[in-house]
């Protein structure tokens, strides 16, 4: 199970920071186009999708009609390293912090589309699927249900219907509460101002 960050700041902001996905690793059994099977998302997937992508939103439970963060207004930063894909969320909207604050932030799920995959047959087991290219739709913050690793709908993407999979995990939440520290209030100007008063006298 990967642990997710969440940090109450003092400036009336939630910052969380996770692991969206492992690559490289074996997925629980997921329902697919090539039916069930078991999943892998082979090293260097995100990074190529990162590179290729637009605009990416931060929803909740896959609601597309509020957009909480983005890479677009920079509070979302995206990378995937030696573990996988790891997301850095800043958010300002009070619901989410309110359900930060009572643990109700479950974990990830992302969607992606024009997936380029590899089917590994195997004898009296679950065929392995490698996913081996994708296209990153969206990253949501799993809220009102249990994170259910895999599903499929049909969406429409700049007027074409697009076949999104989405994938999930349910993570350990490590809470924080942070005091921003205050920027020192800059007086100068006002002692200038006494001191001038002061040898007009």
């Amino acid at each position: 199970m990967k642990t997710t960050k969440i940090e109450i700041r003092a400036d009336d902001k939630v910052q969380i920071t996770g692991y969206v996905n492992v690559t490289g690793k074996k997925s629980r059994p997921v329902i697919t186009k090539h039916g069930r099977c078991i999943e892998v998302i082979e090293e260097r997937a995100f990074s190529d999708a990162i590179e290729r992508a637009g605009n990416i939103s931060v929803t909740v439970d896959h609601d597309s009609t509020h957009v909480y963060a983005s890479t677009e207004k920079s509070t979302l930063t995206l990378r995937e390293d030696a573990i996988g894909l790891h997301a850095d969320v800043l958010i300002d909207d009070k619901t989410i912090i309110e359900l930060a604050k009572q643990g109700k932030i479950k974990g990830w799920s992302f969607g992606m589309y024009n997936v380029v995959d590899n089917l590994e047959q195997r004898a009296n087991e679950l065929p392995i699927r490698h996913v081996e290219k994708l296209d990153l739709d969206h990253i949501t913050l799993v809220v009102k249900k249990r994170p259910v690793y895999s599903a499929t709908s049909v969406e429409l993407r700049a007027d074409i219907e697009t076949e999104i999979e989405t994938r999930s995990s349910e993570d350990e939440i490590e809470l924080k509460m942070v005091e921003t520290p205050k920027k020192p209030i800059n007086i100068s100007q006002y002692k200038h101002r006494i001191n001038k008063l002061r040898v007009g006298k």
